[in-house]
């Protein structure tokens, strides 16, 4: 064992005699064994950490696995993610496992000890963040972790991947204003999540570059679901002064704009234009086709499944890497022009 804040050397059994226990109750501690009574795992965790504990990184286990750990597997967001790891891990001859638990910001406080007792190669997490005592175990065990954070926010020490989410926001709301709208509408994800407001900074960005103000009517907050891109886009199409284009922070969220333009008979892009975020494979099957921002999902994935495996080789890994975005200009959007009463209604071109 390394003592990383002095000279001198600890061992395990130095460990169990400074803790009053066995020296095979630290064994189990470490290699996350159920079978230890909670006051005393507390214990031994905080001695491993106040002598810097970090464990050698262990041969190849028998069945080598890259975990993937998600808050939700709804999605077709999660699947883009879910084939990007795998394409690394075929590449590589290891597996892949899921996992679902916790929330949105960070896995659930029970699953670090699963992950112990399994001891992948190396763990992605689709978090915002990672707490500090679930970072610790996982360093001590020597199982290395990257994030793969749309947020765009990551804590230092923490390796992770992202895209530039302004600037997706900044290229949709431009091809809006560039098309002639000037009444448009925002349903960004979450309030508490650093993509969502990086987002919603681009949309702000474009509409002051075209001199445009910013109704606060027009901006919503949803959870990147189709349900909330429906709901927020009933009560804004409903109004007496709807918007003639929505920026949606999702693809998910842009199909449920669609569905509710649908009910209230208004047609895309001749009545409402719209745009979406992420270019998942349903969005050029939509109908109309979707205009939307590539985020590289796959790719990011793939790469933080690379990072990984560097991290199997060495401490030193890129503490961030975000990927550039691009507008893919579809079917749902058209130019805003004039309509035969003198009002704006948008054409075909």
């Amino acid at each position: 064992m390394r003592d990383d804040r002095s000279a001198g050397r600890v061992t395990l059994a130095q460990v169990a005699t400074q803790a009053g226990v066995s020296l095979s109750t630290v064994s189990k501690v470490l290699n996350g064994r159920p079978d230890v009574a909670a006051p005393t795992r507390v214990k031994v965790e905080a001695l491993l950490e106040e002598h810097g504990y970090r464990r050698s990184a262990p041969g190849a286990p028998e069945a080598p696995l890259i975990e993937i750990v998600f808050h939700e597997l709804d999605s077709t967001w999660s699947m883009e993610l879910i084939r990007g790891v795998q394409n690394i891990a075929k590449e590589t001859g290891v597996s892949v496992v899921l996992t679902e638990t916790g929330t949105r910001h960070s896995p659930g406080a029970d699953w670090v000890e699963g992950v112990l007792r399994r001891r992948p190669l190396g763990v992605v997490l689709v978090f915002s963040t990672l707490p500090d005592d679930l970072k610790k175990k996982l360093w001590s065990r020597a199982i290395p972790f990257v994030i793969i954070d749309p947020a765009g926010d990551p804590e230092p020490d923490v390796p992770s991947v992202g895209s530039a989410n302004w600037a997706g926001g900044l290229a949709a709301t431009r091809h809006l204003t560039e098309l002639g709208h000037r009444r448009i509408a925002v349903i960004t994800g979450p309030e508490d999540m650093m993509c969502s407001l990086a987002r919603l900074d681009g949309f702000r960005s474009a509409m002051s570059m075209a001199g445009l103000d910013v109704d606060p009517e027009l901006v919503r907050f949803g959870d990147f679901h189709v349900e909330s891109g429906r709901t927020h886009a009933m009560e804004l199409l409903g109004a007496p002064d709807r918007p003639t284009a929505i920026f949606a922070g999702s693809d998910l969220q842009a199909m449920g704009v669609m569905e509710a333009a649908r009910v209230l008979g208004l047609r895309i892009p001749a009545d409402l234009s719209v745009v979406g975020y992420d270019d998942i494979p349903l969005a050029q099957w939509s109908s109309p086709a979707l205009t939307t921002v590539d985020q590289p999902l796959v790719a990011m994935a793939e790469e933080a499944a690379r990072m990984l495996l560097r991290l199997r080789k060495s401490d030193q890994a890129d503490a961030r890497i975000e990927f550039g975005t691009r507008l893919v200009v579809r079917d749902s959007t058209a130019r805003l022009t004039p309509g035969p009463s003198g009002g704006n209604g948008p054409s075909g071109d």
